[in-house]
């Protein structure tokens, strides 16, 4: 491994503005590398769901030795504020933003760690098992691009997602179904001051429903939440639209699903109580899984880092990944630790001895024989 190949490649692509569906700058680079990597590249059509900047990027390297091929996966967009992002490298090797904006190690952090191995692999001329590398857009969005992904093209069914805070060594084999749930109110409008009786008042049924929801953690497995409302144009009007929009997460998804379905019916009879309607959708973000701990892809997880010296911690997450859709399209995989912290913040930050530590990892991976 080329350690300071390593940090300007993080730091490079950090500079790469990339929201999510405006990762196109991003992408055209990632194809680059993975042609000049020997990979079959391929850019599905992600974008015509979204109309965005560009769609996923599939790369597949035929082996040098016997094994099953494995995916590994990162995403390419990142959360705001990211416009404008630079790295900036402290002397205890601490990498982080300069404050006004997040770092991005969320998730390039992964996206860098497998562009390393696979060079090192390449530079060594090491031995590797046949390797599909899958950079999705939108996955900051409830997982838009795995989502409309073309699956028929993937042969590995087993996958290694880098997109997990914590230590390197830490990996996630439970996760829970996501979903989003978007209320929007029809009242009437009125005059606030001179006929308010003519109005039916949006907001007012929007917070009915909402205080009768049970928000917070609903069982050991199940949490619901609101955490948008928008309504309203002036204060001399009876509003006549609002918006309500919450989720529900559970590492069981009949319970997920149940959990929806009675927010949906709190916010129906609400609206239907004070005269209003209501029209509610649904935003799917992924499965529940769980993954045996004594699957080949836990185990090979263990070996590795037990060759490395690694602590190995195996955990159950409420974060969704890319990886909830990979299960639901029969690849069983785990979602690992690749040096991010404090995610979705501008203290975000990576070290370089994590970077490393990542690379190490997911170098043995794609040559490992188990």
């Amino acid at each position: 491994m080329n350690k300071k190949r390593l940090v300007d490649e993080f730091c490079k692509l950090v500079s790469i503005d990339a929201p999510s569906f405006h990762e196109g700058k991003m992408a055209e680079i990632l194809k680059t590398y993975l042609i000049d990597l020997g990979f079959e590249v391929y850019e599905d059509n992600a974008n015509e769901h979204y109309n965005s900047e560009c769609g996923n990027i599939y790369g597949y390297l035929k082996g040098t030795m016997e094994g099953e091929p494995l995916l590994f996966s990162a995403h390419m967009d990142t959360v705001g504020p990211a416009i404008g992002k630079k790295a900036i490298v402290k002397e205890d090797g601490r990498i982080e933003s300069d404050g006004t904006t997040v770092l991005g190690a969320d998730d390039l952090s992964g996206v860098v760690a497998i562009l390393e191995a696979l060079r090192t692999i390449r530079e060594n001329g090491t031995e590797h098992r046949s390797i599909e590398v899958f950079f999705t857009i939108a996955e900051e969005l409830y997982l838009k691009g795995s989502f409309v992904a073309d699956y028929s093209r993937f042969h590995a069914k087993e996958a290694y997602v880098l997109d997990l805070t914590g230590p390197v060594g830490t990996a996630a084999y439970i996760a829970p179904t996501v979903m989003r749930v978007e209320a929007k109110i029809h009242g009437k409008a009125a005059h606030a001051g001179f006929e308010p009786e003519k109005g039916i008042n949006s907001i007012v049924i929007a917070a009915n429903a909402i205080s009768k929801l049970e928000l917070g953690w609903i069982d050991e497995e199940t949490t619901a939440n609101m955490g948008i409302i928008e309504g309203g144009l002036a204060t001399n009007i009876v509003p006549e639209w609002c918006t309500a929009v919450g989720e529900t997460r559970s590492s069981n998804h009949q319970k997920a699903l149940a959990q929806v379905d009675k927010m949906k019916q709190i916010f129906m009879d609400a609206a239907k109580t004070y005269g209003g309607t209501c029209e509610i959708s649904v935003v799917d973000g992924g499965q529940a899984y769980e993954v045996d701990k004594n699957h080949n892809v836990i185990k090979r997880f263990k070996q590795v880092c037990d060759e490395l010296k690694i602590d190995v911690n195996l955990i159950k997450t409420f974060g969704g990944s890319d990886n909830n859709n990979f299960y639901s399209h029969g690849i069983t995989g785990i979602v690992i630790a690749c040096g991010m912290n404090k995610v979705h913040s501008t203290g975000e930050y990576t070290t370089v001895d994590e970077l490393v530590r990542i690379t190490d990892i997911v170098e043995k991976l794609m040559t490992s024989r188990r």
